[in-house]
């Protein structure tokens, strides 16, 4: 790196088999009577947007086993907008050009009444669709007041002059949304106990959840929604590397940032390279993250979120620097893989979980969804050792829970294309009064829009759900409200296998041809809810 400069710099300005508990039937006998039919800072908040109750022992039984075997057309009514023609539906798919397969459903909230389905024999890629399951999943298993708690234990006593004699504990509970101010806090209370020095470790733990490396190894290394987990996760397990041309060459950094902090990191290193491609590259070792750039990529200043393969290690050294900057050094951090007995000299809680899970939905934040699915599967007592593993005991919940006997998920953030829905049932579980009275409050206002493409905040039909990208895979599951005020449920899922097959992992960021796929993916599911809202009311 001759004739550059290249330091880290401190700014500091101050997602096996579940066991099925008994289902509460007799809540629903009149629904399952009616149709057995049927079964055949930075802030926190930004960091969000850069991505891109507990409910008792029992879980409800499906009100419906399975979608009628027939497409339902609509009915006009007395004075209503004459019905569309019955291959209007086909004809919506077959003009929005999308090249492979589409499913949809719309079914009356409450009655489970299916008012029109399409691709009956096809499951599909949900993407992000998936999140409002796996918010389910965790409101029933985890409640909606959990929190997650990360502690700071001392493993021995603090005598009269400040010294710890013994081992200073980071330990992660697997709070998804711990960022560096929280630990700022963490700090400042562990100071404030008398420590001042100690003669232990520094160690660091997150073994509350399983360690994966990545949520999706097929991304391309260096995007920021693919990150390692783990159960001490920090900052979203990304770290910030900005640059800045100078005369002798560039002054780069790689900081643990939150709010008005920037700590410097140190397990992550980053080297200029001459190479025309890749932009980014990674490679792994022990203890650090090693990344080098294209320099010819870099422009003049800038920065991007990078992700953390050390999510344990990151977390201790964002922790360290905080800590000395109380006035305690410590130790190099170690990671522990077995959690030590001590004394608790600082708990940082979370917020509850169904304001995490709100957030969640809104800035549809991978590692969030990846967390709290795993503990929701951890709750079961039994143990959890992947993403898949985790994903298969939420298809089991969701086949008992929701009637959803065709689901498949591979995690639970919908990241990977291995997932599977079938459009109707994940309407019929969205229509149940219990599951809508759930998940409904916390989903994001879906932007419907004018005769001029325009978005439309005073658009009669109103629409809350969850969106769902990945290249050449559309989804959006929810809830609409007609004009009438009639309350709906539905799904909609697209994909283009072949396309998305063909794409090398280069081309994953960025695929050519995908933003106009996805806009037209868009429209098709605007103009299926504009059809609903009309047809479909009270």
């Amino acid at each position: 790196m001759a004739g550059r400069t290249r330091r880290h710099r401190p700014r500091q300005s101050h997602e096996a088999k579940s066991i099925i508990w008994p289902f509460a039937r007799l809540a629903f006998a009149p629904f399952l009577a009616t149709f057995s039919a049927m079964s055949s800072r930075i802030s926190r908040r930004s960091l969000l947007a850069a991505l891109g109750g507990a409910l008792g022992a029992s879980i409800a039984a499906p009100l419906w086993a399975g979608p009628p075997s027939r497409s339902l057309r609509p009915v006009p009514r007395p004075g209503s907008v004459p019905a569309p023609a019955p291959t209007l539906a086909a004809d919506l798919v077959a003009g929005a050009r999308l090249n492979g397969d589409v499913g949809f459903a719309v079914v009356r909230v409450g009655t489970g009444e299916v008012l029109e389905q399409f691709g009956t024999d096809v499951t599909l890629p949900p993407a992000s669709v998936v999140k409002a399951v796996t918010a389910l999943y965790a409101l029933d298993r985890l409640g909606e007041a959990h929190r997650f708690e990360t502690r700071v234990l001392a493993t021995g006593p603090v005598d009269e002059t400040g010294e710890l004699q013994g081992d200073l504990v980071l330990v992660g509970g697997g709070d998804p949304t711990l960022d560096t101010d929280d630990l700022a806090k963490l700090a400042k209370a562990v100071a404030e106990s008398g420590v001042q020095r100690i003669t232990g470790r520094f160690l660091v733990y997150g073994g509350a959840l399983p360690f994966v490396r990545a949520i999706d190894p097929d991304q391309p290394k260096h995007v920021g929604y693919s990150t390692a987990i783990s159960g001490l996760s920090l900052n979203f397990n990304r770290i910030y590397f900005d640059w800045k041309k100078t005369a002798e060459g560039y002054d780069i950094g790689m900081d643990g940032r939150s709010g008005n902090l920037r700590p410097p990191v140190t397990m992550a290193d980053m080297q200029l390279s001459d190479r025309a491609a890749p932009v980014y590259d990674y490679r792994d070792d022990p203890s650090r993250d090693l990344w080098s750039v294209a320099q010819s990529a870099l422009g003049k200043e800038g920065g991007r979120w990078l992700p953390t393969r050390h999510p344990e290690l990151y977390a201790g050294d964002v922790f360290a620097w905080l800590m000395r900057a109380e006035g305690v050094a410590l130790p190099l951090v170690q990671k522990t893989t077995s959690l030590p007995k001590g004394r608790a000299l600082a708990t940082h809680r979370s917020a509850q979980l169904v304001d995490i899970l709100r957030d969640m939905l809104k800035y549809s934040t991978n590692l969030t969804a990846e967390m709290v699915g795993l503990a929701a599967s951890q709750s079961f007592g039994i143990p959890v050792a992947s993403l898949r593993g985790s994903g298969a005991q939420m298809g089991d919940w969701a086949t008992a829970a929701l009637g959803m006997r065709q689901a498949k998920f591979a995690d639970h953030s919908g990241l990977s294309d291995r997932s599977r829905l079938q459009a109707t049932e994940l309407a019929l579980a969205l229509a149940m009064i219990e599951r809508k009275a759930m998940l409904h409050p916390i989903l994001k206002p879906f932007v419907m829009r004018d005769a001029n493409g325009k978005p439309s905040k005073s658009h009669p039909i109103k629409v809350d759900a969850k969106t769902g990208t990945l290249n050449f895979v559309s989804g959006l599951g929810g809830y609409l409200r007609a004009p009438d005020g009639a309350e709906l449920a539905f799904a909609i899922f697209s994909a283009d296998f072949a396309t998305r097959d063909a794409l090398s992992r280069a081309e994953r960021e960025r695929p050519p041809g995908s933003k106009s796929w996805a806009s037209r993916a868009r429209k098709l599911q605007r103009d299926l809810i504009e059809r609903w809202g009309a047809s479909y009311g009270s």
